[in-house]
Parts: C-alpha cells; structure tokens; sequence
C-alpha cells in the first residue's frame, strides 16, 4: 500500500470510531473520558456539546481536525515521539493534528500532570 493510501485510511476513519479508544486507553491507566474531552477541547476548540455532536457523527478525522472551532495555537508546544514518529517532524498537517492528540492522551495515560498536558505552565 502506498504512503498515501495509508494515510487515507487514517483520515478516512471516523472521530466517532476512533474517540471510544481514546476513552478506552485513558481508562485502562485510571483516567477518566473527563480528562481525554478535556484534553480533545483544548486541542481544537471544541465545546463540550460539539465534541459530543462529534462522536456521534460520521466526520472523518480529517474534516474533524479540519472544522474544528479554534486549534489551539500552543499546540506547536507539544513535542516528542509517538508510534516512532517525533511530532514536531510530522510534515502533513493533518496527520500531525492526529499525532498531536495521540500524544496528548499517551501523556495523560504516563501520568503526567494536566496542567503540563495542556502547555500552560
């Protein structure tokens, strides 16, 4: 399969699909989907109500990331390695807005504090 092929599939599945994995990760280490919604809202802007219009819905991660409200500008913040890749490299934007809240929800699930998570000091 072709690099863009892959990365097709990727932007193809649903947020409705992929956000009861989130939940579910964050879960298995003793978080809450409180903390996974506040972690996804202070990534894209979305409200509480919207995010939750989201999981029900057929929006691909792409239009997901692409209609979200406001993208949090300190996003550029977040760094490091997730599945092999650094974040910061990730070339394709839209591959890097979902490389940005898998890292996120993989330094919830490492413990780390939510006021590191969420860049503000």
């Amino acid at each position: 399969m072709s690099d863009d092929k892959a990365l097709q599939r990727i932007y193809d599945m649903t947020f409705g699909y992929m956000y009861p994995f989130y939940v579910a990760k964050a879960e298995r280490k003793g978080y809450s989907k409180r903390d996974v919604d506040k972690i996804i809202r202070w990534l894209t802007g979305y409200d509480q109500r919207q995010l939750m219009a989201q999981t029900r819905n057929e929006k691909t991660l792409e239009n997901f990331f692409a209609d979200a409200p406001a993208m949090n500008p300190n996003r550029s913040l977040i760094t490091g390695v997730i599945c092999g890749v650094r974040v910061e490299e990730v070339e394709e934007a839209t591959m890097r807005e979902i490389r940005y809240l898998d890292k996120l929800i993989d330094e919830l699930t490492r413990g780390k504090k939510m006021e590191s998570i969420l860049r503000s000091g």
